[in-house]
């Protein structure tokens, strides 16, 4: 996977990664990050290197919000364009921050305090062992946004609570009760896919 940069007018520089897996090889992404003019190659090198780091974890949460690859690329450009403009070193929690921003910007993406918006899920007695990937992916896209971060945090990214909890601005047992109904509800709608025996 080559990393290249393409010069643009003073103080600005171009991010590219080549090739790309995906149908939209004629539209590589761009993230275009605004230096100090004062920048240095040093600098530039940190930049690539924090970009480097958090481009796949951005990418993926923004795609797993919006269902739309190539949304997830403009969400992507802009979280960084905005983490960069915030500090010339920022971290990841800061980078996440910035994403929930890009994100809540969105009119299909409503990112609302979690209030346990599954309701009441009935037990599941059984899923059958053949359960198919592409039903578990339907399943998370049908949670309620805010339910989907917090489960695509903790369950893919290994988020602990506290910090889930600092990103998405709530309490950590609001990230309890969401990540247990995001569960619950995907093996509800798993078990419903499959024609398991879901108990009243």
């Amino acid at each position: 996977m080559a990393f290249i940069t393409s010069p643009l007018p003073k103080g600005l520089i171009a991010i590219r990664e080549l090739p790309l897996s995906n149908s939209y090889q004629a539209l590589p992404p761009i993230a275009i990050v605004q230096f100090r003019p004062s920048a240095e190659s040093k600098r530039l090198e940190q930049y690539q290197a924090i970009y480097e780091a958090n481009r796949n974890r951005v990418y993926s949460f923004a795609f797993w919000m919006t269902d739309n690859e190539l949304m997830a690329e403009d969400i992507s450009e802009r979280t960084f364009l905005r983490a960069f403009s915030v500090s010339e070193n920022p971290t990841e929690e800061m980078i996440d921050k910035a994403l929930l921003r890009e994100l809540r910007s969105e009119d299909t993406v409503s990112m609302d305090p979690p209030k346990l918006k599954c309701g009441t899920v009935k037990e599941v007695s059984a899923i059958r062992q053949n359960t198919k990937r592409v039903d578990l992916e339907r399943a998370i896209m049908e949670l309620p946004h805010t339910e989907r971060m917090i489960f695509c945090m903790h369950d893919g990214d290994s988020y602990d609570h506290a910090r889930i909890a600092r990103t998405l601005g709530i309490s950590e047992n609001e990230s309890r009760n969401g990540l247990h109904q995001a569960r619950m509800r995907i093996r509800e709608l798993v078990a419903a896919s499959n024609g398991s025996v879901i108990a009243a």
